[in-house]
Parts: C-alpha cells; sequence; structure tokens
C-alpha cells in the first residue's frame, strides 16, 4: 500500500471516529432535552395555562356581573 493511500485511510478513519463521536453526543443531548422538555417545561405550560383559563373564567364572570348590573340601571 502506497504512503498516500494509507494517510488517506488513516484520515478517513479519524474523521468517521470523530463523526460517530458527534452523533452519539447529538443523540445523548436530543434525549436530555426531550426528558427536560417533558418533565419540566410541558408541566409548567399545562399548569400555567390552567390558571389561565380559571382567571379568565373569573373575568368572565364579573364581566358579566357588570354588564347585568347595567342594563338593570337602564
Amino acid at each position: 500500500m502506497s504512503e498516500f493511500n494509507r494517510k488517506a485511510e488513516e484520515a478517513s478513519a479519524r474523521i468517521n471516529q470523530s463523526v460517530a463521536n458527534i452523533a452519539e453526543t447529538l443523540e445523548k443531548q436530543t434525549a436530555n432535552i426531550v426528558t427536560y422538555l417533558n418533565n419540566d417545561v410541558v408541566p409548567a405550560v399545562r399548569s400555567h395555562s390552567s390558571k389561565a383559563v380559571r382567571t379568565a373564567a373569573q373575568k368572565l364572570a364579573q364581566f358579566a356581573d357588570f354588564l347585568e348590573s347595567q342594563r338593570r340601571k337602564s
């Protein structure tokens, strides 16, 4: 095997190893992100969403009371 072929194969092997390492790191980080989203973000969004709906319902009830009182005054 010529010197050039050997160096090309070594370089190719190093690149393949680097790509494999990067892919492994990306897979781990992606799994961490998904876990974080599922365990922390989604429950927080659900909690805040339900609080927002409850607050909106209270405000709408107050507004309905206001409208009824205005109608009675006229």
